[in-house]
């Protein structure tokens, strides 16, 4: 009996290994490409359609922000976000990101120093500090909270703006004050777009 084995040909052995690389990664394609985006975007719309969908605000059939992004408000019957680096004008969600600027960085200074300058002038009859989110922009640039402290400071320019007392507005704020998620992730937050449809609300 002849135990001795085909020699395998060269050019086989290259297609079998070409043919088995062409399905691996079409099946990857097909799995990872198409199969697992689909069920993440279904299993999305199925289970947390408000949030898969950005969390949109709609009022009477009209588009009027994101319950997680940041825009620009600047009359001053509104409370304002905090600062943006997000695109050119700031407050683009399509071009989320901060500064970049390192502490030392001069320019870092001078903005911030123009920035605090700007909300002194806007809130002259504001007391106490800055709170720190009034004056610097936050990672992605559209972060839409501030701080209880950073609303608190807004008051006086508003109630005067809206002849409100300053006492109705404290209540606004305290109302909507958001606690630390699980109780201890975070820090306590308010949106500004929900504080600012409060105040419509509240005419």
């Amino acid at each position: 009996m002849n135990d001795t084995k085909k020699p395998v040909s060269p050019i086989g052995s290259t297609l079998n290994h070409l043919l088995s690389a062409v399905l691996v990664t079409a099946v990857t394609v097909v799995l990872l490409g198409f199969g697992y985006p689909y069920a993440v975007y279904w299993i999305g719309q199925a289970a947390f359609p408000n949030q898969a969908n950005g969390s949109l605000i709609v009022v009477n059939g009209k588009l009027i922000g994101s319950d997680v992004l940041g825009q620009l408000f600047s009359k001053p019957q509104y409370f304002h976000p905090r600062p943006s680096a997000a695109g050119k004008n700031g407050y683009d969600p399509t071009s989320t990101g901060a500064t970049n600027l390192a502490p030392t960085s001069k320019k870092l200074y001078d903005t911030t120093k123009a920035t605090v300058a700007a909300v002194r002038k806007e809130n002259p009859d504001a007391t106490g500090p800055i709170p720190a989110e009034l004056v610097t922009s936050s990672a992605s640039g559209t972060d839409p909270d501030i701080s209880p402290e950073g609303a608190y400071y807004q008051i006086p320019r508003i109630a005067k703006a809206r002849n409100m007392t300053q006492a109705a507005l404290r209540e606004i704020v305290a109302s909507r004050v958001h606690s630390r998620s699980l109780g201890f992730l975070g820090e306590p937050h308010v949106n500004v777009l929900e504080l600012n449809r409060a105040l419509d609300s509240a005419k």
